[in-house]
């Protein structure tokens, strides 16, 4: 399997760490080897959602799933959807690629890599829905700039979102919370949909726990974020 290239582009900075922790278990760095190549996206080659899912009622996209637990569940709950399903770490994958095994799952392509190589692939207003949970937060002030959510990215998804399609956010900072607050309201393009509390203190409906999201490692509570695209 060819590896994708993880240095940065020339003025980009990587928001995310480490691509790999523990040495892969050999059925995971197998999955890496066989099934991958079968449902990675073509290397520098247009994403076409239409091509991909010819027969999807709607196509998700997943910006950083870690350990897959989240898309997977989504995918068989939704069978005549279509995910795709971006992650740069590699124990990410192989855990996901072993669901997709697992559950026969046949409506997920993935990207191993940068999601903003994706999103730059993907025509306009082709994403139903983009889920980004709990995504690096890169608590240190100097770090701020690494967050993967920043003003020329809220650009890009309202692109590629379709009309009234949405962003579904989590973190468990509070100052990232804030920042994605800040970032999506800048973008004209998309309305936070919350009218109370409830709204972004109590996940959506169809939620499933991730494994980040169980070790509670921020600073607050999940906060639970909805951007919708504006219809014009």
């Amino acid at each position: 399997m060819t590896q994708p290239s993880f240095s940065a582009p020339k003025g980009r900075l990587r928001s995310f760490g480490r691509i790999k922790a523990r040495t892969l278990k050999p059925r995971q760095q197998g999955l890496l080897n066989s099934l991958l190549p079968h449902l990675a996206l073509e290397a520098a080659e247009p994403v076409e959602p239409a091509r991909l899912f010819p027969k999807a009622e709607a196509v998700v996209l997943e910006i950083g799933f870690g350990g897959g637990e989240h898309l997977a569940a989504q995918a068989g709950a939704h069978p005549r959807w279509g995910f795709i399903g971006v992650e740069p770490f590699m124990n990410g994958m192989g855990s996901l690629l072993s669901h997709i095994e697992n559950e026969n799952l046949a409506n997920v392509r993935l990207h191993l890599g940068d999601a903003r190589d994706v999103v730059g692939r993907l025509p306009d207003g082709c994403i139903d829905r983009i889920y980004i949970l709990f995504p690096d937060p890169w608590p240190k002030t100097r770090h701020h700039k690494r967050r993967l959510i920043q003003r020329d990215f809220t650009a890009s998804l309202a692109r590629i979102v379709k009309p009234l399609g949405e962003v579904r956010f989590a973190t468990d900072w509070a100052h990232y919370a804030a920042w994605t607050l800040e970032m999506f309201e800048a973008e004209k393009r998309f309305f936070w949909a919350a009218e109370e509390a409830a709204d972004w203190r109590c996940p959506w409906p169809g939620h499933v726990t991730t494994r980040y999201e169980a070790k509670g490692l921020g600073d607050c509570r999940p906060i639970w974020l909805r951007f919708v695209r504006s219809g014009a």
